[in-house]
């Protein structure tokens, strides 16, 4: 190390602080030791380091005292890289020299894996928002996808102006290129009356001026003619592709016209094409979603069982972000399950939602009795689709219930992109008001039952929902003589109701009906119990029904005189009723 004479370091030799430390710190100020003056501070020349922050650097980068090269005097006062007290121009211990590149590279990684921790925090957070944006386009309202909307009106173009003006026949004929050119030996100092004095130019110039005329004539003809021409011809194909236009129009309104009438009649194929449009125009708010969903139609219910593809599992975050622990390390911060699994629930309500607004939209003629939607879950080609939520719902409960939700103030998350919780979301308790099955925890893959499986083209009673059970057995008895049709209990096996039936009909008097699809046979007590069911609600008649048949002993106890009142239908029975009144079959089994 160098010294200049006074004692202090020299500004050029190797004890001055280390070019990474003034890059590091290039607004740092000197620090004046305890007793200097100010005159001394206003100089700049600090002799030593506060404890804090600059004085650790210096300590753990093992910098030499130096002088300061950018003071002028050369003097910049020593400095003790070890904060111990020892003299500046001392020697530095072996275990702090050359450090300072290997704290560099750690500061520098450091930095890097904050900014990266920063960046995926960021990814997140667009999920997050991605997601919300979802929920909000989701709960828009769909229109109604009825006939009316869909006709088509033609409306006539008028004939567009020019549209026969000629092309093709080249500018107008100009004087310039038929003027004969100047005589040959004209002086130009002469003038231009010069050349009226020569005949043979001007035996030129006439003959000039009448080919410039017989020219100009016949363009202007043939140009009418051609504009002529070209006007019918071009009025001619604008009324050919008008008259095009109004079949074209016309054809499209009259196949919608049979589609209404096979729509009126209750034809599965007209039902289920209407109902799939208007399901398909209620995606178009959510086109980066495609959610597709399938009808299938039962006259013998008048119900439509939708079944929904719902989005997969990882639409919704499954981390509120990422930390940047003390070590370095990049750690993901998990969001709580529940958290997780509400979001999801929150999506499907609002397209579980949508779909029955789609459906019961469009049905103005009142053909549908009810809608039964079932929402699966595909997770792969080879596994089996999970139903996540259903819903059977007639036609009173659709039209009673506000489907789609308000609009929310879903630009206020919280820290971990959490909305709402599944008991004060407005999608879900409307979708629970209707009687929805709706999974615990889709992550858990805890399916439901559906409501109404919707594959055979001729169901059997077992295959129907419960509500589409009572259609069904109200439907059989009204078209019997039954009317005053009240439901007393319902449920998923079965029904009990009352009936008045006119005098002369088959079914006179009142009566307490108890319906049910089961697989044992019906025992003796259950049919004591409809024979109580009668004296209670002082009716005349009791009518057991089942898709399934009945024990020995029920039939034996019909038989008696006391319970002669009670009429027995078994599942043959309910199948020629079908036929019957229905005109239409229902499959075997329960």
């Amino acid at each position: 190390m160098q010294h200049s004479p006074d004692g202090r370091h020299s500004p050029d030799g190797p004890g001055g602080l280390p070019d990474a430390i003034l890059d590091a710190i290039p607004d740092a100020m000197p620090v004046a030791m305890p007793g200097a003056g100010p005159q001394a501070l206003a100089e700049g020349a600090a002799t030593g380091l506060q404890p804090g922050f600059l004085a650790s650097v210096f300590r753990d980068l093992g910098a030499a005292s130096g002088g300061d090269p950018s003071d002028p005097r050369g003097d910049g006062g020593s400095v003790d890289p070890r904060g111990d007290g020892a003299p500046s121009g001392g020697p530095v211990p072996d275990d702090r020299v050359g450090t300072g590149s290997g704290t560099d590279e750690a500061v520098a990684a450091h930095g890097r894996a904050a900014a990266l921790t920063h960046h995926r925090t960021l990814a997140v957070r667009a999920d997050h928002e991605r997601l919300a944006d979802l929920l909000r386009r989701a709960a828009l309202p769909v229109s109604a996808m009825d006939f009316e909307s869909q006709l088509r009106r033609y409306e006539p173009r008028p004939f567009p102006a020019g549209a026969g003006d000629a092309d093709g026949l080249g500018a107008e004929p100009r004087w310039e290129d038929f003027a004969p050119a100047q005589p040959a030996g004209a002086d130009p100092e002469e003038g231009p009356a010069r050349s009226l004095l020569d005949s043979g130019y001007q035996r030129g110039l006439a003959q000039a001026r009448l080919t410039h005329q017989r020219a100009l004539r016949e363009w202007r003809t043939r140009r009418a003619e051609a504009v002529v021409s070209g006007e019918a011809e071009s009025r001619r194909a604008h009324e050919e592709a008008e008259q095009a236009r109004a079949r074209a129009v016309r054809e499209y309104n009259d196949s919608l016209e049979e589609c209404r009438r096979a729509y009126r009649l209750a034809e599965p194929a007209a039902v289920e094409s209407l109902i799939e449009r208007a399901l398909a125009a209620a995606e178009s708010a959510t086109q980066d979603l495609p959610v597709p969903c399938r009808a299938v139609f039962r006259s013998l219910t008048r119900t439509v069982v939708l079944d929904l593809d719902l989005p997969p599992l990882d639409l919704v975050p499954a981390l509120s972000g990422y930390r940047l622990t003390p070590e370095g390390d990049i750690l993901p911060v998990p969001r709580p399950p529940g958290d997780r699994a509400t979001d999801y629930l929150r999506l499907v309500a609002r397209l579980a939602l949508r779909a029955l607004q789609a459906a019961d939209a469009v049905d103005t003629d009142e053909i549908l009795a009810g809608v039964v939607l079932n929402g699966w879950l595909r997770v792969g080609a080879d596994a089996p689709a999970l139903c996540l939520v259903s819903v059977d719902a007639d036609r009173d409960a659709l039209a009673r219930t506000r489907l789609l939700p308000a609009a929310e103030p879903y630009e206020e998350l919280d820290g971990d992109g959490v909305y709402a919780d599944a008991e004060r979301d407005e999608a879900l308790v409307r979708l629970r008001g209707l009687g929805a099955a709706v999974t615990p925890d889709p992550y858990a893959h805890a399916g439901v039952a559906p409501a109404a499986a919707a594959g055979p083209t001729v169901p059997s009673a077992g295959d129907l929902s419960a509500n589409e059970f009572v259609q069904l057995v109200r439907e059989l008895l009204t078209r019997g003589g039954l009317d005053g049709w009240s439901v007393r209990l319902r449920g998923p096996a079965g029904l009990v109701a009352t009936g008045e039936g006119e005098a002369g009909s088959a079914l006179p008097g009142r009566w307490v009906v108890w319906a049910s699809r089961a697989v044992a046979p019906v025992a003796e007590e259950e049919i004591r119990t409809l024979a109580e069911a009668v004296r209670e609600e002082a009716a005349d008649r009791g009518l057991r029904l089942t898709t399934g048949r009945f024990s020995e002993a029920a039939l034996d106890l019909t038989g008696e005189e006391s319970h002669q009142h009670i009429h027995l239908v078994d599942g043959d029975g309910v199948r020629e009723l079908a036929r019957t009144h229905l005109g239409l079959p229902l499959g075997a089994g329960v």
